[in-house]
C-alpha cells in the first residue's frame, strides 16, 4: 500500500491536482504547518493548505531529492527555488491501512525560506478564506 499512496501523492504534485486530494486524505487528517503553531485537523483545512502549497512550492524547480519509506509512513526531502531563495524541507507523511493520509507535517529551512513561505502561504490562505 505505501507505494500506491506515494505514487498518488507524486502524481498530484506533478499535476498540481488539488481536486485529487479529497480521495487521498483521510477525513480526520491532521496537517502540521512549518509556520502555524497549532496542528490543523480535518480534510477541508488540510486541503486548503496543500492546495496553496501546490501554487507556492510546485514550480519547475521543485524536486524531491530523497525518500525514506516505511510500511505506513514516509519522509520526502524536497528542494525548490522561490523568488531566488533556495528552500529545503521535508514532508513527513503517515497513512492508514486504506492508504489515506492521516498526518502530514512540513518542515522547512533556512529561516529566510520560512519567512518567505509564511508570507506567500498566508496571502493565498487569506484570499481563499475571503472567497468563501
Amino acid at each position: 500500500m505505501p507505494i500506491a499512496t506515494l505514487d498518488i501523492w507524486h502524481d498530484l504534485v506533478q499535476n498540481r491536482n488539488a481536486k485529487g486530494l479529497r480521495d487521498l486524505l483521510a477525513e480526520d487528517v491532521v496537517f502540521h504547518s512549518p509556520v502555524v503553531h497549532t496542528p490543523q485537523a480535518g480534510r477541508a483545512v488540510t486541503t486548503q493548505y496543500l492546495a496553496a502549497a501546490f501554487q507556492v512550492f510546485f514550480n519547475p524547480s521543485f524536486r524531491y531529492v530523497r525518500e525514506v519509506v516505511g510500511p505506513r509512513d514516509a519522509v520526502l526531502e524536497f528542494q525548490v527555488e522561490i523568488d531566488g531563495i533556495t528552500v529545503n524541507g521535508v514532508d513527513m507523511i503517515r497513512w492508514n491501512d486504506e492508504g489515506r493520509i492521516t498526518d502530514f507535517k512540513v518542515m522547512i529551512r533556512p529561516l529566510k525560506a520560512i519567512n518567505l513561505i509564511h508570507q506567500k502561504m498566508g496571502a493565498l490562505l487569506q484570499a481563499g478564506q475571503q472567497q468563501q
